[in-house]
C-alpha cells in the first residue's frame, strides 16, 4: 500500500487528506473515511479510522481519510455539521477524480460525528455506492437513500447507546430493506481493543458492495 498526502479544495478552503492506494492494474474501488468530532480531538489519525483503512487495504480497496475544516492542516473553523458535509462531498469528488480510482465504485464511511456526516453526505452525493457508519451520533432521514448501508454500534457504548441506534432500526433499514444494524458485544464508544472486529466487518461490507461481480 502506498500513501499520498493530498490537499484539496472545499469551497474556498484547502483541506488535507491521506490517500492509501494499492498496486494494481487499472482503477479500483475506494472509500472516503470521516473522522469523529473535531472539538473533542477527532482527526484522520483516529484509531477507528486507521483500523478501517488498514482492513480495506487487506480487501484490495483504497481509502481516503481527511481532516475536516479547522483540524490539523485543514483551513477554516468547525462549522457544526453543514460545512463538514460540504468537506465530505469535496473529498468524495477528490477521490472519485483520482486516476487510480473507479468513480463508479466509491463508498463512504464515518465514525461518531463522522458517521452522522457520512450518512448525511451520502444523501447529497450522486457518486456513492454504499455507506457505513460506526456509532453515529444521529441518524438523518434516509427515506430516499438509494444505497446499501450498515450501522455498527457497541453494546457497552454509554455515549451513543446501542438502544438509541436500535430505536431507529426501521429508519436505517428503510422500506427497501437496504440497511442493516449490528451491535458488537463488549465494545464501547471508543472501540479500544475492538478495532479489528469493527474494521473487518466494515471492510467485508464494502467488499460485498464495491467489489462483488455485478455490484
Amino acid at each position: 500500500m502506498k500513501q499520498e498526502k493530498v490537499f484539496f479544495p472545499s469551497g474556498t478552503l484547502n483541506l488535507e487528506g491521506r490517500l492509501a492506494l494499492l498496486p494494481r492494474p487499472g482503477a479500483g474501488a475506494g472509500v472516503v473515511l470521516c473522522h469523529p468530532h473535531p472539538l473533542y480531538g477527532g482527526s484522520m489519525d483516529n484509531n477507528v479510522v486507521y483500523a478501517i483503512s488498514k482492513a480495506l487495504a487487506e480487501k484490495g480497496i483504497a481509502s481516503f481519510c481527511f481532516n475536516f475544516r479547522g483540524v490539523g492542516r485543514s483551513e477554516g473553523v468547525h462549522d457544526g455539521g453543514q460545512g463538514e458535509i460540504d468537506d465530505t462531498l469535496a473529498a468524495i469528488d477528490c477521490l472519485a477524480g483520482h486516476s487510480e480510482i473507479d468513480s463508479g465504485r466509491v463508498g463512504l464511511a464515518g465514525y461518531s460525528f463522522g458517521g452522522a456526516i457520512a450518512l448525511s453526505a451520502g444523501m447529497q452525493s450522486g457518486r456513492i455506492k454504499a455507506v457505513a457508519a460506526v456509532s453515529p451520533q444521529e441518524i438523518p432521514d434516509l427515506d430516499f437513500a438509494a444505497w446499501p448501508r450498515l450501522v455498527l454500534c457497541g453494546a457497552d457504548d454509554t455515549l451513543i447507546p446501542a438502544s438509541f441506534i436500535l430505536q431507529q432500526k426501521e429508519k436505517i433499514t428503510g422500506p427497501d430493506g437496504a440497511g442493516a444494524v449490528e451491535v458488537i458485544k463488549g465494545a464501547d464508544h471508543f472501540w479500544h481493543g475492538d478495532e479489528k472486529v469493527l474494521a473487518g466487518r466494515i471492510a467485508s461490507f464494502f467488499e460485498q458492495h464495491l467489489l462483488t461481480q455485478g455490484s
